[in-house]
């Protein structure tokens, strides 16, 4: 099974890139950040007609994230718990069976937290708290967990391309970086690190500037795992290449395929 994420930055102005990544990609299960779009606006049926379901917590020009899997899902939760005041449309969850259980996968977009001394920064370290909240609840049942998606989170000084250019972005901030720590100490495991060292590795390179051309990136799209998601995991893979298509997000997919089987 290949499980996969991705932040499209507008689904509406990549449909076509979305659709041909589906076709050559082929993953079991994508989970997309930043659709910007409204779940009525979703371009659903060119999606379901590659045999996807679709399973969508839009929002109206901003944040979003959708889950686009093959399996039909068992369960489908909207939104991370923890805070009813919150309206911004950042988490969904869908349980998938799988021979001997279950499996959950969450597609998560983690605030940018920008600019650092303003009520973002502390909406970022918030929303991480109430993540890690979350993940300790589902770890108590003893499942396969996914938590995939955009974290806006640097975990080292080797996933990005210059500290000195970030060591001042909430993006790599100590406390930044301490409260995904917490995360891995939870028992996650951040897949791509499981298997791979190589460096520089990056998902992410900014319009401006010649970045992709010169190879300025950061590494900011995970998969974490559950205890028993790990043991699953077969292989990762960054799908750098979708980043030279034209009219690309500044985005890359990352996969990881696991041996679960279908039910």
């Amino acid at each position: 099974m290949k499980i996969a994420t991705w932040n499209i930055n507008g689904v509406k102005a990549r449909v076509d890139s979305l659709i041909a990544w589906l076709k050559a990609s082929n993953p079991d299960i994508a989970c997309l950040q930043e659709i910007k779009s409204v779940d009525e606006a979703f371009p659903r049926s060119e999606i379901e007609a590659l045999g996807y379901h679709v399973e969508t917590h839009g929002q109206k020009g901003f944040n979003g994230v959708a889950l686009l899997a093959k399996p039909r899902p068992d369960e489908v939760n909207r939104g991370l718990p923890g805070d009813d005041s919150d309206e911004q449309s950042r988490f969904i969850e869908g349980v998938f069976s799988v021979k001997g259980g279950a499996i959950r996968v969450c597609c998560l977009y983690l605030p940018n937290g920008n600019p650092v001394g303003t009520e973002k920064y502390a909406y970022k370290l918030q929303w991480m708290q109430r993540l890690a909240a979350f993940a300790e609840r589902r770890l108590a049942l003893e499942e396969p967990v996914i938590l995939a998606g955009d974290y806006n989170v640097i975990p080292e000084p080797h996933d990005c391309w210059d500290v000195k250019v970030w060591q001042n972005d909430a993006l790599f901030l100590p406390e930044t970086r301490a409260a995904f720590r917490r995360l891995r100490n939870l028992g996650f495991t951040d897949a791509v690190r499981a298997t791979s060292d190589e460096v520089p590795l990056y998902s992410f390179w900014d319009y401006q500037a010649g970045c992709w051309q010169k190879n300025f990136g950061i590494r900011i799209d995970h998969l974490m795992l559950s205890p028993e998601a790990a043991d699953k995991l077969v292989s990762t893979s960054i799908e750098k290449h979708v980043r030279a298509w034209e009219k690309p997000s500044d985005h890359v997919p990352v996969a990881a395929e696991f041996s679960f089987e279908a039910a």
